[in-house]
């Protein structure tokens, strides 16, 4: 960066760097720190020892100082919280040589800036647990100046709390905000639970191709991209259901993905471009199964993450205990909009959607025009977990017809919050079937629905080899990081949700 460009702050930054150098000091030194102990730890070790004092080294970002003559107080930062520094000029200076403390301490260091400390835990007068520094020892110069978000009587002022900012700069974000760490901590813990989960009952986590050229398994618009060698276009994929299910032909048993999944559509409060969903594939089970799989894995995921089965999300408090309520598509619309849509062809509907005042356009065929009045009128009404299942055939082009009524599929739906959560079905494992379905599904692309599925010959060709009786489901995972942490916006559980290009400085 030019240094004309510098605010003056920064320019003073960049002096101390300098000047650290002419004194021999790294600002930037190599070796490691030897690290003891984290400032949560030691303060509870301190505790549970009685007092008894404690050698420690211990390393952070300096985010506060209270200089006073000979002694002074600093408040480090480190992973897992912070802890006071009691720093004394004769103790870190104990040679006729002050100027580690009366220069570099005192004027050449700033918030922000890495430090290492080794000393001894003690309590200061007014109580409070700190570490009495014996050496100081510089790890990283701060360049830029940190947000100083200052707390007093419960009060925050001058908070770093501009989402664009916040997002685009989630390093800070994270170092100043109270709070924001503790969601990504949840969200490991989710996955961790999960994994778990699966892990006991026997299932195995592979990972499937990114790269894809076909891309299959769900319905949306895929980012395109070229391979030079090959000279092909590849897509990024949308799902990774049609690869896991090729191994459920290839005999496992069960397999699941956390899947990096990527569609070309539109960005808002519950859609990235780029977002993980975890799908499972479990052999010789059905949807029904599944349900009473996917409520108990989620009653354990929020006991797991929250120590209880219910999270409060906006002004909702939800309960994940199991069972939860099962709601059939059709009377789900009928109980939210009075009308019975059994039997109904593709104009019968739309005249529903005209009367019920929904937008539709011509691409739209029976499914898309049900999923409108559905996504329209009933979606948002289910804030407690619920299953909505049995979803017409024209809605699921990967499922098996429901066992009872051919004109259904054995599917479902879960939504909480009123929002979808997760996707499962008993598998469509009939390859003439499948293959007529994605003939239909080919018309449909026609019509000019750019998310209609194109035809996978390799995966029609994997079914002919058989595949046995299967349930899948997906889940969206920062969907449910969001229900599990009480956000109401995707961007708060993801480290870097996508941005615009950033205008330059």
């Amino acid at each position: 960066m030019a240094t004309q460009n510098l605010s003056e702050q920064e320019q003073i930054r960049r002096n101390s760097l300098d000047e650290l150098r002419r004194r021999g000091i790294d600002p930037y030194p190599a070796p490691l720190f030897p690290v003891t102990g984290h400032s949560d730890e030691i303060k509870k070790q301190f505790e549970a020892d009685g007092g008894e004092q404690r050698e420690v080294a211990v390393a952070g970002r300096i985010m506060s100082r209270r200089i006073m003559g000979k002694a002074s107080f600093m408040e480090l930062q480190d992973a897992n919280g912070r802890i006071q520094v009691y720093v004394s000029r004769d103790e870190i200076c104990p040679g006729e040589d002050k100027d580690l403390y009366n220069v570099v301490f005192k004027k050449l260091l700033d918030i922000g800036d890495f430090v290492g400390i080794e000393g001894f835990v003690f309590r200061t007068q007014t109580g409070e647990i700190s570490v009495h520094a014996k050496k100081l020892t510089v790890l990283s110069k701060s360049l830029r100046v940190l947000p100083i978000v200052k707390r007093q009587n419960g009060v925050t002022y001058d908070a770093f709390d501009d989402p664009e900012l916040r997002y685009r700069r989630r390093y800070v974000d994270l170092v100043v905000n109270e709070g924001v760490k503790d969601i990504f901590i949840k969200r490991t813990k989710v996955y961790n639970s999960m994994r778990e989960y699966f892990n006991t009952a026997g299932y195995m986590e592979v990972e499937t191709p990114i790269l894809q050229s076909i891309p299959g398994g769900a319905a949306a618009r895929p980012f395109i991209t070229h391979h030079n060698a090959l000279d092909i276009p590849l897509y990024l994929r949308i799902a990774d259901e049609l690869y896991l299910k090729r191994l459920i032909v290839g005999g496992f048993d069960g397999v699941y993905e956390f899947s990096k999944n990527f569609r070309n559509e539109g960005m808002d409060r519950t859609h990235n471009p780029e977002f993980t969903c975890m799908e499972i594939y479990v052999a010789y089970k059905d949807y029904n199964w599944m349900m009473d799989f996917t409520e108990k894995m989620l009653e354990k995921i929020c006991l797991d993450v929250n120590g209880t089965t219910k999270v409060k999300v906006g002004d909702n408090e939800i309960d994940f205990k199991a069972p939860y309520r099962r709601v059939t598509m059709i009377d789900a619309i009928k109980e939210h909009t009075g009308i019975d849509i059994t039997g109904m062809d593709e104009e019968q509907l739309r005249g529903v959607c005209k009367d019920l005042g929904i937008e539709v356009d011509k691409s739209m065929g029976k499914g898309k025009l049900i999923d409108e009045i559905f996504g329209e009128k009933c979606e948002g009404n289910y804030i407690q977990p619920t299953f909505i299942i049995d979803y017409p055939i024209e809605m699921s082009p990967l499922t098996k017809r429901h066992r009872d009524n051919p004109e259904l599929t054995e599917r479902f739906e879960l939504m909480v919050n009123g929002k979808e959560l997760a996707n499962a079905y008993s598998e469509l494992n009939d390859p003439i079937d499948q293959y007529e379905r994605f003939v239909e599904q080919m018309r449909l692309g026609e019509k000019g629905d750019d998310e209609a599925m194109i035809i996978d010959k390799d995966f029609i060709r994997a079914l002919e080899y058989g595949m046995p009786p299967t349930s899948g489901m997906g889940i969206g995972m920062d969907r449910l990081v969001m229900l599990m942490t009480g956000q109401t916006t995707i961007q708060e559980v993801l480290f870097f949700p996508q941005m615009r290009p950033e205008k330059a400085e």
